[in-house]
């Protein structure tokens, strides 16, 4: 089996001085390779084309044969990374916690540790007849939280 490190390597150096960022590699049993990118504009095939290039060339094929797919961390998949928090700072998520509960929301900035969910809730401040929609902050621990999407709207 091809072991996932020198992988980790090769893409690293490919992606080194580029704003694409890695995502995810996986390696199966059988040597199915599985990188995933991302980048703040989106991923372009040719850059998925020049990395998948760039990793053939460091494995040897009469070693230990291989199937190799490069491609972007979609749209509608989980984040996996820090960096892809950070980038849709601003952007409408949906977050699934490790205790069941669902939240959507804006995504607001985000550490190591984790990030602010902006939820609008009503609320009714006092001295007020009738609730008002209005921003919550709400700090979530990355522990905390199972997934987070990027969340699609439609108009």
């Amino acid at each position: 089996m091809i072991d996932k490190s020198v992988i980790e390597q090769l893409a690293n150096q490919w992606l080194e001085g580029k704003d694409y960022f890695l995502t995810d590699i996986r390696v199966t049993d059988d040597n199915v390779i599985a990188v995933e990118i991302d980048h703040q504009d989106g991923v372009w095939i040719e850059d998925c084309v020049e990395l998948s290039r760039h990793i053939e060339q460091g494995l040897d094929r009469d070693k230990e044969d291989f199937e190799l797919e490069v491609g972007s961390a979609g749209l509608g998949q989980p984040f996996k990374v820090l960096r892809q928090y950070e980038i849709h700072e601003g952007s409408p998520v949906d977050v699934v916690m490790r205790d069941g509960r669902k939240l959507h929301g804006t995504l607001g900035s985000t550490d190591a540790e984790g990030f602010t969910l902006i939820v609008e809730e009503k609320v009714k401040k006092e001295g007020e007849k009738r609730p008002k929609l209005t921003e919550v902050p709400y700090r979530l621990a990355f522990a905390d939280v199972k997934e987070t999407r990027y969340r699609i709207e439609f108009k």
